[in-house]
Order: structure tokens, then C-alpha cells, then sequence
């Protein structure tokens, strides 16, 4: 998983390299309508998704997970139609609050949406089956996809931004055959009746507690194409593009960490992967930080114009801090949700309040914004280690 995360996110990354051949603020709007399709809640479904696999599987209940999988897939797509619906009424404010020039990215990137919307549902099957395998593939073939049609969008059509948006829902196209393929045998057999309450009660938590985070990682770009100029949020989006790399590299050991913990407290065992997982998130969080510290001006050079290179490289050691924090809340957060301990989802979601509110005061400067995002991500961790080990939480489970 970590080599095919890299791999994947390598060639994700390669996508910037493009920003050589772009406008700088054609830049600015590709990495707005990014930062705003990383907010759908892919991670969220991808988590609940992979719990309720874990849990079907250890538990033989294969075809109740078939009828909730078919069940999902008609609603997200339903809830995807709502959606362009509310941007073709406010689609004048959107191009003149972003200062988009082409309002074709807007509608690329709402397609990208269908696909984040999509494609962790399936990667939750691939990673609650523990099917690490194809999960894995799944993430380099989506690299592969994006940066080879994005190339030649731009390369040989002469597109822009709308035009890597596309290579985008190439990418999408590709990962999203490959994990329906493989999940074929979860949701293509015989469907039997489930407990909504029941299984409400555990989607609504895990999909607040994720998606609380997915917005501390992500949110900040929005609002500094709201507040800066075009080009500040380009140089900014090229200094986040570099950071949020530290969170993509010690992912997968949260994402294995998590249905093997779920498999763990469905059977009453025990286990000590939260620490051998979150030690091993803080040294490589860490070391990806201080790296970098050092080499980040250099890889600034080496990918975007001169331009960016002044004021990316002067946030870069703010931004590549905030993101170490950051990792080790996704570690416990994981760790928490799978065992049903959900008494910490109202605090993440305060947070998460709190950090939108504080964004609409505090930026007077890019740095500004990073420190905002840096004191969020330490009182969050904060938080979760004391509902990890200085509150003694019962779960659901337990309680019965």
C-alpha cells in the first residue's frame, strides 16, 4: 500500500508539472476546484464503506451489505443530480466568487465529483475485503489515468484548467472499472433486508468524524481563493500541493490499520496496531516535513514557473508543518471510529466549525491561514488522544 500510494501519487503530483504551460491564475482555479472535490466526503464513504465490509465479512452478512451497497450507489448518484441542479442556479456567483474564466471547469469538476463520489465506495469494498492487492492498483492506475490524459489535453489540445479537470475524470474512469470489477462478488449476489436504525447509526457518526477531517485537510484553499488573488493562490495551492503529500504518504497505514481494527473489536481482541501505526505515522509524518523544509524550494523550482517560487517556498515550511498533526489525528480518528467510539464526532465537528469561522477572520496573510490550520490540527490531536487514552470510552457494543 505505501509503495503503491507513492507511486500514485507521483504521478497525481506529475499533473502540476503542467502548471508551466497554464496562466497562473488558471492555476489558482485548477487548484480551488481540486481542494473543493477533496471536500465530498471520499474518504468518509471510503471508511464506512470499509467498515461495514469488515464487519459483513466477520460476520457472514454478505447479502445485507449487498442491498446497502445497491442501495447507496442509487442515492449518492440521486444526491450527485441534486447538486447540479444548485450549481446551474448559482453558477454566475461561483465563476465571479472564483474568479473562474471558464465556466467549463465548473462542470468538469462536478463530474469529477461523481467519480470521488463513486470510487471510495468501491475502494472501501477493496479495503474492508482487505483486498490490499487491487486496492492499491487501484490508486496507480487513477495517477496513471489523470497525468496521461491531462498531458495531452494540455500538451497537444491546448487546454487549461478545464482541461487537467478532464484528465481528472479520466483517471476516475479507470480506477472506478477496476474496483467495481473486483467487488463484483459483494453487490452482484442475492440481497437480504437490514436494519436501517441500526446502520444509521453507525454510517451518520462515521461519515461526520471523517468528513470533519476531510475538511481540516482541505478547506483552506477555498478560502484563500476567496480572500488572495488569483496568483497568491496559486503560489499557495503549489505550496499545499507539496505538504498534503505527508498526510497522501502515511495514509495507507491508517487505511490498513482500520478494518483490521474493525475485525479486532467485532471479535473482542486485542491488539496493538494503534501504536506500532501511530508511531510509525509521527517518524514518517515527521521525516516528510523536515524533508520538505530542505528540498522544497528546489522542487518548487523544478515544477512551476520562477514566479511561484518566492512566496511558495516562504509558506512551505508552515504549510509541510500543519500537515504533521494532521497525519497523526487521521491515526486516531481511524482508530476511534472503528471501534464505534463516537462520542469524539461532536468535538471534530466543532472543530471544524470553528476552523471554517476562524478562516473568515484570520487571514490577513497566507501565513496566517497555515498557522489558523496548524492550532486547529493540535488542539484536534489534542482532543482525540484524550478520548484514545485519558477517557475511558465504552462502545455501543460494549454498552449492550
Amino acid at each position: 500500500m505505501m509503495f503503491a500510494t507513492v507511486a500514485g501519487g507521483v504521478m497525481m503530483w506529475g499533473v502540476h508539472f503542467l502548471s508551466k504551460k497554464i496562466p497562473e491564475a488558471e492555476y489558482a482555479t485548477l487548484v480551488t476546484l481540486l481542494a473543493a472535490t477533496m471536500v465530498i466526503p471520499a474518504m468518509p464513504l471510503q471508511m464506512v464503506f470499509a467498515q461495514q465490509t469488515a464487519s459483513a465479512v466477520a460476520a457472514g452478512r454478505e447479502r445485507q451489505l449487498a442491498g446497502m451497497i445497491r442501495m447507496a450507489w442509487a442515492g449518492t448518484f440521486l444526491l450527485w443530480l441534486l447538486a447540479i441542479v444548485v450549481v446551474l442556479f448559482f453558477q454566475q456567483d461561483i465563476v465571479a466568487r472564483w474568479q473562474i474564466a471558464n465556466p467549463a471547469a465548473i462542470w468538469a469538476a462536478l463530474v469529477v465529483a461523481l467519480g470521488c463520489l463513486w470510487t471510495p465506495m468501491f475502494g472501501g469494498l477493496l479495503q474492508g475485503e482487505q483486498n490490499f492487492l487491487w486496492l492499491g492498483w487501484t490508486s496507480i492506475l487513477a495517477g496513471v489515468g489523470r497525468l496521461g490524459a491531462a498531458a495531452f489535453i494540455v500538451l497537444v489540445l491546448h487546454g487549461w484548467a478545464a482541461g487537467i479537470m478532464t484528465g481528472a475524470i479520466v483517471g476516475l474512469a479507470v480506477t472506478l472499472g477496476v474496483a467495481v470489477w473486483q467487488t463484483r462478488h459483494l453487490w452482484t449476489g442475492p440481497r437480504a433486508p437490514f436494519d436501517w436504525r441500526k446502520l444509521l447509526g453507525q454510517i451518520i457518526p462515521l461519515m461526520a468524524g471523517f468528513g470533519a477531517f476531510q475538511f481540516l485537510f482541505s478547506a483552506d484553499t477555498m478560502f484563500v481563493k476567496a480572500y488572495f488573488t488569483p496568483e497568491e493562490t496559486a503560489f499557495y495551492g503549489a505550496a499545499g500541493v507539496q505538504s498534503r503529500a505527508v498526510v497522501w504518504l502515511v495514509g495507507p497505514l491508517a487505511a490498513v490499520m482500520f478494518p483490521k481494527i474493525v475485525h479486532s473489536a467485532a471479535r473482542s481482541e486485542k491488539t496493538d496496531l494503534l501504536a506500532v501505526t501511530l508511531v510509525s505515522t509521527g517518524v514518517l509524518a515527521g521525516g516528510g516535513a523536515l524533508g520538505l523544509w530542505l528540498v522544497g524550494p528546489w522542487m518548487v523550482r523544478l515544477v512551476y514557473k520562477p514566479s511561484y517560487v518566492a512566496l511558495a517556498t516562504q509558506i512551505l515550511p508552515w504549510y509541510a508543518g500543519a500537515m504533521v498533526p494532521l497525519s497523526l489525528v487521521n491515526v486516531l480518528v481511524n482508530n476511534l471510529l472503528a471501534r464505534s467510539q463516537f462520542r469524539v464526532v461532536p468535538w471534530l465537528l466543532a472543530f471544524a466549525g470553528g476552523y471554517a469561522f476562524a478562516l473568515t477572520r484570520f487571514h490577513g496573510s497566507l501565513v496566517a491561514v497555515l498557522q489558523t490550520l496548524a492550532a486547529f490540527c493540535l488542539m484536534a490531536f489534542g482532543v482525540c488522544a484524550w478520548f484514545t487514552w485519558g477517557k475511558k470510552v465504552q462502545s455501543p457494543k460494549s454498552k449492550g
